[in-house]
């Protein structure tokens, strides 16, 4: 008797991995921009999302191209030893890929970059993980939502999720009140993800993803110019070995 295809089991977790024919041909890319563009910056990035880093190649793609990921390769395909190095001096480059970083090619007058990604910063929702960019304290009285301007209360039907989270209301003419402060967080400390989840619900953005510049390469002269203040502070990093939802090997 046949075997029944239903007693058939399918791993749902299975993931194919990079290939090696992958792995070279984002490196081959990567020395071709190293070829064509004059400077190549290494930056890092503040509270990483992925539709943000979206925005900005989409605004550069006529000007710059970006790569945002894995730093093994990328430093491989630069040359970590001056023996190695693509292009004369790019070796001073990749030694300093560590953790989650990128690399910028453009033309583009090195002040005008660095104006540019000064002005660029997009509020955000801060995730489960991430370090309270500040301490949020909900006052009494109605619970508000601040996603409109001016904010509106919660209605009814979300007092049980309030309460779910954490929060101790009580309803009021209909509306989730709260009769004591309710400290959300605490600046310094690590979100837990009832904490998070309320933020979002409140509509409270205590994030901000931006690029941080960390280091510019002149094929001109060969030179690695360092950034002065231009690297992201710990509390606004993506913890180590979180969760990212972007595939560092992603280009546009």
């Amino acid at each position: 008797m046949p075997r029944s295809k239903r007693s058939k089991l399918v791993s749902l977790t299975k993931v194919s991995k990079k290939t090696k024919e992958h792995k070279n041909a984002m490196m081959a890319e990567l020395q071709s921009n190293a070829e064509k563009w004059r400077y190549c910056w290494l930056f890092e990035v503040g509270s990483m999302r992925n539709a943000h880093l979206k925005t900005v190649r989409k605004l550069w793609k006529d000007t710059a191209r970006m790569f945002f990921g894995r730093g093994a390769v990328m430093a491989k395909a630069l040359g970590t030893t001056a023996a190695e190095e693509h292009r004369l001096g790019l070796s001073k480059l990749a030694s300093q890929i560590k953790g989650q970083v990128g690399l910028f090619f453009t033309d583009s007058e090195p002040q005008e970059v660095i104006e540019w990604f000064a002005d660029f910063q997009q509020p955000d929702f801060a995730r489960a993980g991430n370090r309270a960019t500040r301490t949020v304290i909900i006052p009494v009285g109605p619970v508000m939502r601040h996603h409109s301007d001016p904010p509106e209360p919660f209605p009814h039907n979300e007092d049980p999720q309030l309460r779910k989270l954490g929060l101790t209301t009580s309803m009021v003419k209909g509306v989730p009140t709260l009769t004591a402060p309710h400290k959300l967080c605490e600046k310094g400390k690590i979100l837990t993800s009832e904490q998070a989840q309320l933020l979002k619900l409140t509509g409270l953005k205590t994030v901000t993803f931006r690029v941080g510049l960390l280091a510019r390469w002149d094929s001109a002269t060969g030179e690695v110019v360092q950034i002065e203040g231009g690297g992201i502070p710990v509390e606004e990093k993506d913890p180590e070995g979180s969760d990212n939802e972007d595939d560092a090997e992603m280009s546009e």
